[in-house]
């Protein structure tokens, strides 16, 4: 299941018990098959004692990830994000063991941290750290916004990557 990992990580991580996260956008009430590598990763994380966060997209779910997508997804409400983030959480209790271990997986919802933040504060102290450029060379938004591409990207798509960006540093932040 790994291809490449950075020079002594394997030794890093039998030595220390680390924490990790994958995140899944709550844009259907079920989780598909393209999500069970991901699922098998956390999996066998938490079995050799690591502690696994599963990050449900309740504010990047209302934006809709652009990558690998020719369209806009269509936007969702928050209830019906609620409802998606409800059945998913128990598709993966059937996988992870959420209990009061020490490795216990654990399920954070963006949307807690995004919900009271404004506009301007986001671009301020968020959007000032990353360029245009960087963002123009992700393959997600350069296929999207090339010639050939007729649909183009709203901005919402094209700041996700911002949003995902601050979903890790929240993460790092507040669970290490």
């Amino acid at each position: 299941m790994i291809h490449d990992i950075m020079p002594k990580t394997e030794e890093f991580i039998k030595e220390n018990k680390i924490s990790g996260y994958i995140g899944f956008d709550p844009t259907s009430d079920s989780l598909h098959i393209g999500s069970l590598v991901q699922i098998m990763t956390l999996v066998l994380f938490q079995k050799h004692g690591h502690k696994p966060y599963i990050l449900v997209g309740g504010a990047t779910g209302m934006v809709g990830d652009p990558s690998g997508k020719s369209k806009e997804r269509n936007l969702l409400d928050e209830k019906e994000l609620n409802k998606n983030i409800s059945a998913i959480q128990k598709q993966l209790s059937k996988f992870l063991v959420f209990d009061d271990s020490k490795n216990s997986a654990v399920i954070v919802n963006n949307n807690d941290w995004f919900k009271n933040f404004s506009f301007l504060d986001f671009i301020r102290d968020v959007g000032k750290h990353i360029t245009v450029n960087y963002m123009m060379a992700k393959d997600s938004v350069k296929n999207r916004i090339s010639a050939e591409s007729s649909d183009g990207m709203s901005f919402t798509e094209f700041s996700y990557q911002l949003l995902q960006g601050y979903d890790f540093y929240w993460i790092y932040r507040i669970h290490k």
